[in-house]
């Protein structure tokens, strides 16, 4: 029997946030609890975000914001995802974000958000739970 492959998770900082700890802190519970990271840095683009998820067959893409531009930069993800044909990708998203915005957020395709209080240990147990490898059903 062939052994599964790691799940692939991309994680990106959309937009012009300059700072990035956070998002470094999570990457590494993520490398560290078994699945393979790919972090493409600061001031991405939602294209440059989506290319280089359908470039490296990703089975999640997490998204970090502080800027307060998530209503418009998370969905556009979501959209452009949907275009490429990687609409079966999660998308998961943290940060600075108000409460009263999630709701909207998860109507657009964003499946959870993470505010800044959230543990490391919940984020890993999330990822387990929910995001499975492209192709395979849940």
């Amino acid at each position: 029997m062939a052994m599964a492959r790691p799940l692939r998770i991309l994680l990106a900082k959309p937009g012009l946030d300059g700072h990035d700890r956070g998002i470094k802190v999570v990457a590494r519970a993520l490398r560290d609890a078994g699945f393979e990271v790919i972090y493409t840095g600061l001031h991405q683009t939602p294209e440059m975000i989506v290319a280089a998820a359908v470039q490296e067959d990703v089975d999640a893409v997490g998204l970090s914001i502080l800027s307060g531009a998530h209503n418009t930069l998370f969905p556009r993800v979501v959209a452009l995802l949907r275009e490429r044909g990687a609409g079966d990708v999660v998308v998961f998203g943290g940060g600075i974000i108000p409460d009263e915005d999630v709701p909207g957020l998860r109507e657009a395709g964003i499946s959870q958000v993470f505010s800044p209080g959230a543990s490391l240990e919940e984020i890993v147990r999330w990822v387990r739970a929910n995001v499975r490898p492209r192709g395979v059903p849940a």
